[in-house]
């Protein structure tokens, strides 16, 4: 049945693939190799730097994915990077340089390899460098993010603490310099109790050959960069990652990937290396399950929110469009990093989240609006205050004079920053602790009276 599903994928396909598969007594499938015309393509003009992805289905097997990586890359669309799928038998020694000879056997171009980027689970380093001699094994800045990430989430932290790990962690990624990445492993050791600071692996920031690799991105392309892959990796994971069949998940993906492919185009129009246009000069985009999600949400606002209401929210909705990244979810909360600030949404209704749009306004700001997007949900009229459903307001006016006043907007600004203070408080040193209290401490002395008459 799987392989009758391929086949008949492979004819909707204008040029015949790569299709290298085995099958197992039991009829399912030992091995399998997939690699497009234009994904050999894009290869043979990319080879020099490999990102290799792994994806687990619910049965044990792993999907790996191979990604073109490296200045030359231009390449905007999220998965036009891929260049090669394979689901080894067995992820041993030597199932694992199976799957790289067969790779090699079909891509001559796997010589011109200088680098292969991979996550910090891989464990079969030996095999990859006796398959690729000439190539340098490093961990991948993009692996490393995601690793510390899940880590300061498990690790239960307190709110402030984690926000300012998060808010650090993003910076340096977009700006992988030497000195940040020392104030970042400086942080870490500051804020993660020693027990467990070992499970961070904070030495991987101090090792200068790691980010190199990334370095040379500007803030602005590493945002992009990072944003791609964790689309990517999210793709990858919907398709393959939450299907038992393995031939069934692959299918699904290559599939998704027929009916979204704007970029193909693209490239075969000259974007290569030896061209001069930029992804912008081509127009050849096909429609996005985003863009259709989003035209969703705007409907769903327009239907249940009044129009001033529905005028804010959209503006929210325009900075989610431009830079929305969905950092990672729990049971009961929502975790939302949009460029600048990382913020807690609560789901349930009525939503709420812990921004200053919310607070003031009571209204689904760029963070609700970004997990409904993640999620593909709309709006539901029970995540609404009944005071801004359709037929209570009248004008923006309206919204803003009795939601906002200067009060409010102090008192939300105090209590963050005194927060924050306390937590930094408690998880400093001794010293540490002595100095920062002194400064406070003279600082309140001149503002509102001496020792005697005020306590902290």
């Amino acid at each position: 049945m799987a392989l009758a599903m391929l086949n008949e994928l492979l004819i909707e396909d204008p040029s015949p693939p790569l299709l290298f598969y085995q099958v197992s007594k039991t009829a399912q499938f030992d091995t399998l190799h997939y690699q497009s015309c234009f994904m050999q393509s894009v290869f043979a003009h990319f080879p020099e730097i490999l990102f290799v992805h792994r994806t687990y289905n619910p049965r044990g097997k792993v999907l790996y994915t191979f990604l073109v990586d490296g200045p030359r890359v231009q390449l905007e669309d999220h998965l036009t990077r891929a260049v090669y799928f394979a689901i080894p038998a067995k992820e041993d020694a030597e199932g694992l340089a199976h799957m790289f000879q067969v790779f090699k056997k079909f891509n001559p171009a796997w010589e011109r390899v200088c680098t292969i980027l991979v996550d910090p689970h891989f464990l079969p380093v030996p095999t990859l460098a006796m398959e690729f001699p000439a190539a340098e094994v490093l961990l991948s800045a993009f692996h490393i993010c995601k690793f510390l990430q899940g880590k300061f989430y498990q690790l239960s932290l307190d709110q402030p603490v984690e926000r300012a790990l998060l808010s650090s962690l993003q910076s340096t990624m977009c700006s992988a310099t030497a000195g940040n990445l020392r104030k970042l492993h400086t942080l870490l050791s500051t804020c993660i109790p020693p027990a467990q600071l070992p499970e961070l692996h904070s030495h991987w920031l101090l090792n200068d050959r790691i980010w190199l690799a990334h370095r040379w991105r500007s803030t602005a392309e590493s945002s992009r960069y990072f944003q791609g892959l964790e689309v990517t990796t999210c793709i990858l994971s919907q398709f393959f990652g939450t299907t038992p069949s393995a031939e069934k998940g692959l299918t699904a993906l290559l599939q998704y990937m027929q009916h979204n492919s704007g970029d193909q185009a693209s490239f075969s129009l000259g974007l290569s290396p030896q061209s001069d246009h930029t992804p912008s000069d081509v127009s050849a985009e096909s429609p996005k399950v985003e863009q259709l999600v989003e035209a969703r949400i705007q409907h769903s606002l327009h239907a249940i929110c009044t129009g001033p209401a529905a005028q804010l929210c959209l503006g929210e909705l325009a900075v989610v469009q431009k830079s929305m990244h969905l950092i990672g979810s729990g049971s009961e909360k929502v975790n939302i990093q949009i460029l600048e600030d990382t913020h807690r949404v609560q789901p349930q209704p009525p939503a709420s989240c812990s921004c200053y749009f919310n607070q003031a306004f009571h209204l689904p700001c760029r963070h609700i609006l970004a997990m409904l997007s993640a999620r593909r949900q709309v709006l539901q009229p029970d995540m609404l205050p009944a005071q801004w459903t359709a037929g209570c307001a009248a004008s923006l006016s309206d919204i803003l004079g009795s939601a906002w006043s200067e009060t409010l907007d102090k008192h939300l600004a105090v209590a963050l920053l005194t927060e924050e203070v306390g937590q930094l408080l408690q998880h400093c040193s001794q010293e540490e602790f002595e100095r920062r209290y002194s400064t406070l401490r003279e600082l309140a002395d001149s503002w509102i009276g001496p020792y005697e008459q005020v306590q902290l």
